[in-house]
């Protein structure tokens, strides 16, 4: 996506800082049932700050990694903070283009991977398209996508839920799809995928594990609060509901019977 795009988190270096820390966070859920297969030429779509892509290129030290983002702003980002690994010399390349229309020539990859991406796309449909076009056939794909009617955050925080519906409100309006994670059984399919499995992957956190709970609120807590400017300026929030929402995130983080919980779906399929 460019930075004419009503991305609502912006692209300012603190959000690509954040983006790599959401990276870290999840990658223990994200990665845990994730295998490439056998191939060598991968493609990573919507590839942003390069936080995945460092991912994989750690986990999978045999592939080559071709990344796909349509923002120069990430996209040098990317290149800055791969190039600070010299384990991943020669091994990635980064390209500016558009995730639903493709440079590439048709079955030129191995595999695909896609990640918290399509949630934000008008055409989620094209973009899939594009990129069975451009694997193999028997290629391997990964998408990994928001569930966020799942959320759930104990004690009862109104002014959260009150911002929580606002951020999915803003992202629906400006074409995108907080919901998209429930769709990709069938989003696969009618894209003339085959294999297509879904998975539910969850964080649910309480008394049982106070430390990874914290974590999780604080993390989301990151998260929500940096839609705050963009919700703020586009009117689906006022400045109050922002101040109280980040009250109730830090009065949950220090509650000693806090819950928190969602869950986001991973879906593979072969084309």
């Amino acid at each position: 996506m460019s930075e004419h795009f009503p991305y609502l988190h912006g692209f300012s270096e603190t959000e690509q800082q954040r983006l790599r820390k959401q990276a870290a966070f999840a990658e223990h859920t994200v990665y845990s049932d994730i295998t490439l297969g056998e191939g060598r030429e991968m493609l990573e779509v919507g590839s942003g700050v390069g936080a995945q892509s460092e991912i994989l290129l750690r986990r999978f030290p045999k592939i080559n990694l071709t990344c796909v983002d349509l923002s120069p702003k990430q996209l040098e980002a990317a290149q800055k903070n791969l190039e600070a690994l010299p384990w991943a010399k020669g091994r990635w390349n980064l390209n500016q283009m558009s995730a639903d229309d493709l440079s590439f020539n048709s079955a030129q990859f191995d595999g695909a991977f896609i990640c918290w991406l399509l949630e934000h796309v008008p055409n989620p449909s094209k973009v899939l398209s594009e990129v069975r076009r451009v694997l193999r056939p028997g290629s391997k794909v990964t998408v990994t996508e928001v569930m966020n009617s799942s959320f759930f955050l104990d004690p009862y925080s109104p002014h959260v839920w009150k911002y929580w519906m606002a951020f999915n409100d803003f992202q629906h309006d400006q074409a995108g799809d907080p919901f998209i994670g429930a769709k990709l059984g069938n989003l696969l399919t009618a894209g003339g995928f085959k294999d297509v499995h879904t998975k539910v992957k969850t964080w649910h956190f309480d008394n049982r594990d106070p430390g990874k709970r914290k974590e999780a609120i604080d993390y989301w807590s990151e998260l929500l609060l940096s839609g705050a400017d963009a919700l703020v300026q586009a009117k689906y929030v006022d400045t109050e509901t922002v101040k109280e929402a980040e009250k109730e995130l830090k009065a949950v983080a220090r509650d000693p019977n806090a819950v928190f919980f969602y869950s986001f779906i991973q879906a593979t399929a072969t084309t």
